[in-house]
């Protein structure tokens, strides 16, 4: 039997979630996550895999045209 720690503020704040972000993982799942959950889903929303604060300059980049290596897309790296 393991005991996870309560989940806290300063919890939350450390696995880099906000507010929001929170309570949108609390309404998707129903209730209040787990140690573990909690885990999986600032991984899940973290900036490498969700480009939460690039995502709007990103968008910005062309896509396609002769400057254009790779576009959009898995492992397109290339800027």
């Amino acid at each position: 039997m393991s005991i996870e720690p309560e989940i806290t503020q300063e919890l939350i704040e450390n696995h880099g979630l906000n507010s929001e972000e929170y309570k949108r993982l609390t309404e998707t799942i129903g209730r209040i996550p787990t140690y573990t959950e909690l885990g999986i889903f600032s991984a899940m929303w973290n900036e490498h895999c969700s480009y939460k604060s690039s995502k709007k300059w990103l968008r910005t980049l062309p896509t396609k045209g002769p400057q254009v290596i790779c576009g959009p897309g898995e492992n397109a790296g290339i800027v």
